[in-house]
C-alpha cells in the first residue's frame, strides 16, 4: 500500500479503525524545532470523535504519545513516531458488514484489489486513519510558521446548498471554531448545524465544501513540471477519504470568464514588490507560489455509511439489503477542516524544504 507522502518532508502512517492503534512516522523534520505533544494534541482534538450531536458518537480522546524523535522540547532531527492508541472501538457493529458491501464505501475495491480486509470499522479506509496526517501536519504547521510566517486556515464553507459567506483576508481560527460546524459565518452555521442535526434523525449524510486559505505564503515553492504546487496539493487533498472534488482560485467558475476577465494584472506595491491586482490564480501561476494567498477548496461527498436501508450485494456475490449499524459521522465537514489543513501544511513544508535544497544557495 502507498502509505508514505513527501519526497524531503515525509510522513508514512500506520494502523486501523479497530486495532490497538493507529499514529505517523515523520522523517525530514529539522532539527532543533521547538515542538510539544500539547501542540500536537491541539489540532487531534479538533480532529477527534464525539465533539458534538453532530459527529459521530464514538469516544476516543485520541491522546498522542511521541514516541521517538523529540528530545527536551526540541526535534532531533531524527524520525518522529507519533502513536494514537484506540479505545472505543464497537467491532461487533460491523458484523453484518463483514459479507455486506456498504454502498459507496471502500468494501467491495478493497475485496477486489487485495482479496482480504479487516471489515471492523473499515480498517485502512477508514478516517482514523487521518489522525497520522493531523499529527504530521501539526509540526509541519509550526515549521512554516516559525520560518516564514505562513498561516492556515480551513473553515465550512458550504452543507449542501447553504454558503457561507466569508473574508478570506481577515477570517480567523477563533473564528472557525466558534461553532461545533466550524463555519465562521454564525448565520449560515446556525442554519448548517440545523440541517446536519436534521439529516442525523432521518439516518442519513450530507456533504459540502471546506475551503482553505493560507496567508504569508514565500514565492517560489512548487517544482515544474510534474510536482507543480497546485498538483501536489490536489493529490494531497483528493487523498483525504471522501472527497470528490478540488478547486484553486478561480476554480470552475473561471471557465466562464474571458481571458481579459480572468487574469490577474500586475502592479508594484509601496515596497517595490510585485503583487497582482486580483487573486483569480489563487495564489500559484506556472505551478510555482507568487507569493499572493493560496486559496483551496475541497469537495466532500456525503457520508457513505448510513442508517437507512439501501441495496447491496454480498461478498459472495447474492442481491440483499443493509441498514448500516456502528457510529458514524452524519456530515464529515466539521471534522475534515483540520484534515485540509494539515495535507497543506504538509506539501507547503515539503516544499520549501525543496526549494531551499535546490535554490537556497547564494551562488
Amino acid at each position: 500500500m502507498s502509505s508514505i507522502f513527501g519526497k524531503l518532508f515525509t510522513i508514512s502512517t500506520f494502523g486501523e479503525s479497530h486495532g490497538g492503534g493507529v499514529g505517523v512516522i515523520v522523517d525530514g523534520c529539522p532539527p532543533r524545532v521547538e515542538i510539544s505533544a500539547e501542540e500536537i494534541q491541539s489540532e487531534l482534538n479538533r480532529r477527534k470523535p464525539g465533539q458534538s450531536k453532530i459527529t459521530t458518537p464514538r469516544q476516543e480522546s485520541d491522546l498522542c504519545e511521541i514516541v521517538s524523535g523529540v528530545f527536551q522540547g526540541k526535534t532531533l532531527g531524527t524520525p518522529i513516531a507519533i502513536l494514537v492508541r484506540n479505545k472505543d472501538a464497537r467491532s461487533q457493529d460491523y458484523d453484518e458488514m463483514a459479507v455486506k458491501y456498504r454502498p459507496s464505501h471502500a468494501d467491495a475495491t478493497y475485496d477486489a484489489k487485495y482479496g482480504i480486509r479487516n471489515w471492523q470499522g473499515g480498517g485502512r479506509s477508514s478516517a482514523r486513519e487521518t489522525i497520522g496526517r493531523v499529527a504530521g501536519g501539526a509540526i509541519a504547521k509550526k515549521i512554516l510558521h516559525q520560518i516564514a510566517g505562513v498561516e492556515i486556515i480551513a473553515y465550512v464553507k458550504t452543507i449542501k446548498d447553504i454558503s457561507a459567506s466569508v473574508d478570506q483576508e481577515t477570517v480567523t481560527l477563533e473564528q472557525v471554531e466558534s461553532n461545533i460546524v466550524r463555519c465562521p459565518d454564525s448565520v449560515a452555521a446556525e442554519k448548517m448545524i440545523e440541517l446536519i442535526d436534521q439529516i442525523r434523525r432521518e439516518k442519513d449524510s450530507l456533504g459540502g465544501v471546506v475551503e482553505c486559505v493560507v496567508r504569508n505564503v514565500p514565492k517560489g515553492l512548487g517544482e515544474p513540471v510534474f510536482d507543480k504546487l497546485e498538483a501536489d496539493l490536489a493529490k494531497a487533498i483528493m487523498s483525504l477519504p471522501a472527497t470528490k472534488g478540488f478547486e484553486i482560485g478561480s476554480g470552475f467558475e473561471g471557465t466562464l470568464l474571458t481571458g481579459s476577465q480572468h487574469n490577474d494584472e500586475f502592479y508594484l506595491d509601496e515596497a517595490g514588490n510585485t503583487r497582482t491586482m486580483t487573486n483569480r490564480s489563487g495564489g500559484i501561476q506556472g505551478g510555482i507560489s507568487n507569493g499572493e494567498n493560496i486559496v483551496i477548496r475541497a469537495a466532500f461527498k456525503p457520508t457513505a455509511t448510513i442508517g437507512k436501508e439501501q441495496k447491496t450485494v454480498t461478498k459472495e456475490g447474492e442481491e440483499t439489503v443493509l441498514a448500516a449499524k456502528g457510529r458514524h459521522d452524519p456530515c464529515v465537514l466539521p471534522r475534515a477542516v483540520p484534515m485540509v489543513e494539515a495535507m497543506v501544511a504538509l506539501v507547503l513544508c515539503d516544499h520549501l524544504l525543496r526549494h531551499h535544497a535546490q535554490c537556497g544557495l547564494d551562488i
